[in-house]
């Protein structure tokens, strides 16, 4: 899962993209609200972390533009403030959670799980294209009925590419929306688990599912070229 945190205090910062990649998230992070904005204008993420205290945008602001454009993505504001007056105001702008400053990271963790755990929830758990099958609940790929192991990142690639089913989708979309924007991996990392993914799910069978659109990127369908 990818998670946003926008958060000023540069030591908190750079702790909490720390803790929360140790724990298997994906993890952009900057510094101000309207940085926060062009992330999310890029990328789509299954959970955003927000300091309300912010300079240029604050936190509020955030969180009411992304609701006001129908960006639906779950929101955990961190702030100092404890009162019950700035509690309702940031969960009647639309915030999904609060967590008071200073605070503990399993606290925090345990936030995290709950407010990506109801996203998941709200979407379809079982996505098919032919006679492949993808089940996010279980976690499970299956192909005519026969199980297939994918890597973590495989599984996100898999995902990613039945959620938008017939569409072609650029090499630079799938990056933005499945690494974080400091990866290093290099610039073929989409074409590499591409052909990964292509040969456990499209190698032994048919149709084939994956396809390549010269010099544009990639799209799953269920038709051959």
């Amino acid at each position: 899962m990818r998670i946003l945190i926008a958060e000023d205090q540069k030591d908190l910062n750079k702790i909490l993209v720390k803790k929360l990649t140790a724990e298997g998230y994906s993890v952009d992070s900057c510094f101000d609200g309207e940085e926060a904005l062009d992330f999310l204008d890029m990328a789509s993420y299954d959970g955003v972390i927000l300091d309300i205290m912010m300079p240029k945008l604050d936190g509020l602001a955030v969180v009411k533009h992304m609701r006001a454009s129908g960006d639906p993505t779950p929101v955990l504001f961190l702030t100092a403030r404890d009162s019950v007056e700035d509690k309702v105001k940031g969960l009647d702008l639309g915030a999904n959670d609060y967590l008071v400053k200073p605070f503990s990271f399993e606290e925090l963790m345990a936030r995290v799980r709950a407010m990506t755990r109801k996203t998941a929830s709200t979407n379809s758990p079982v996505y098919q294209a032919a006679d492949l099958r993808l089940d996010t609940s279980s976690h499970s790929v299956t192909r005519s009925g026969k199980n297939i192991k994918l890597s973590a990142k495989e599984f996100a690639l898999l995902e990613y590419l039945l959620r938008n089913k017939g569409q072609v989708l650029s090499r630079e979309k799938i990056e933005n929306s499945l690494w974080n924007f400091d990866y290093e991996g290099g610039t073929n990392a989409v074409d590499v688990y591409i052909r990964y993914l292509r040969k456990k799910i499209d190698e032994d069978f048919s149709p084939r599912l994956i396809h390549t659109v010269r010099g544009v990127g990639y799209v799953l369908k269920e038709d051959e070229d």
